[in-house]
């Protein structure tokens, strides 16, 4: 889960709103259909995920906080004096902080995240806390080339961050391509901080995506919302359920909206038609281990370069040089 997009007013003429009534309407006519997860982070989806890393059952935001925080110095070691900090994804940067404070002599921070208004108001809220700082917030889609600003580009080095365990919402080939284009982006001697969720028990996975209070489900659920608000939509969010369990053989939690029952929903003028039992697919979350991350990132160039767990290794921040020959993606463990 990451945040990624802002929500807008219905249908206005922007190449952001076609991008989306593009990309709903190529999923859900898909077989099997599915939707980009990249949509769920619309103004509500992004304040019901703040709510999701609160929640008892998610530990992953605890569990990278606290790698963070007791690993900062080490971490920080890979950040050389002048670099600028580039965060893809970025949302809210209570992650970000951390380093910040164990990097204090950076050139700049440059979030970068789809959602404009959230990494505005974060930028803004940071400027005070970090007054030597150039913030430099990027709106932009992490998964397509974008330029950084000109402090970033002119900075002796850049170092990556993409925290929260967003590469595993990314397939592996698609992990591969935005490995990447982050090399692309950050450029010669550059340096990728990941966070990364481990494979674990099923039980413990399970009870993380499927919530007892249901806020997770809200969120699943939210991306009808947003399609009914934006794209002229007519889903009955009564007649869907969230649905959230591991695949073990594919590594992986998937979430899907199920349709209780047969129907028809209008979407930007077209007609789909859903089965009982049908489902939309909306989410798949990868785990990884430490050393399947590693074959993965080397297929995209990436060398690794050092990398730190949890006490129970539920989670790691793993950290890669770029310098690796660009091989041929290889898919998880």
């Amino acid at each position: 889960m990451a945040a990624l997009v802002s929500s807008r007013r219905l249908r206005p003429q922007s190449a952001e709103v076609f991008a989306f009534e593009a990309d709903i309407l190529k999923g859900l006519r898909a077989v099997p259909k599915r939707l980009p997860a990249k949509y769920f982070y619309d103004e509500a989806g992004s304040q019901l995920f703040e709510r999701i890393t609160e929640l008892p059952e998610y530990y992953p935001t605890r569990c990278e906080m606290c790698i963070l925080r007791d690993q900062a110095c080490n971490i920080a070691k890979l950040i050389p004096p002048g670099a600028a900090l580039v965060e893809f994804g970025s949302g809210s940067s209570k992650k970000a902080r951390i380093l910040l404070r164990a990097a204090p002599k950076l050139a700049a921070y440059v979030p970068v995240d789809i959602c404009g208004e959230m990494i505005e108001q974060e930028a803004a809220e940071l400027r005070p806390d970090f007054p030597g700082l150039k913030v430099l917030p990027v709106t932009a889609d992490i998964t397509q080339a974008f330029e950084l600003p000109a402090e970033a580009k002119t900075a002796p080095v850049r170092i990556g961050f993409f925290p929260g365990s967003t590469i595993g919402n990314f397939d592996p080939h698609e992990a591969v391509t935005f490995l990447r284009n982050a090399g692309r982006i950050l450029g010669e001697g550059a340096t990728l901080i990941i966070g990364v969720d481990l494979i674990k028990p099923a039980k413990v996975l399970n009870a993380a995506y499927d919530d007892a209070a249901g806020v997770t489900a809200r969120f699943n659920l939210n991306l009808l919302t947003r399609i009914n608000r934006e794209l002229g939509g007519t889903f009955d969010l009564d007649t869907f359920e969230h649905h959230a369990f591991y695949n073990r053989e594919r590594h992986r939690v998937e979430m899907h909206l199920a349709s209780l029952r047969r129907q028809k929903v209008k979407v930007a003028g077209e007609i789909f038609e859903f089965r009982a039992g049908e489902t939309i697919h909306t989410e798949n979350s990868y785990k990884y281990s430490i050393e399947s991350l590693g074959v993965l990132a080397r297929g995209a160039g990436w060398l690794a370069a050092g990398a730190w767990t949890d006490e129970r290794r539920y989670f790691s921040i793993q950290a890669f040089m770029l310098g690796g020959k660009t091989l041929a993606p290889r898919p998880a463990e």
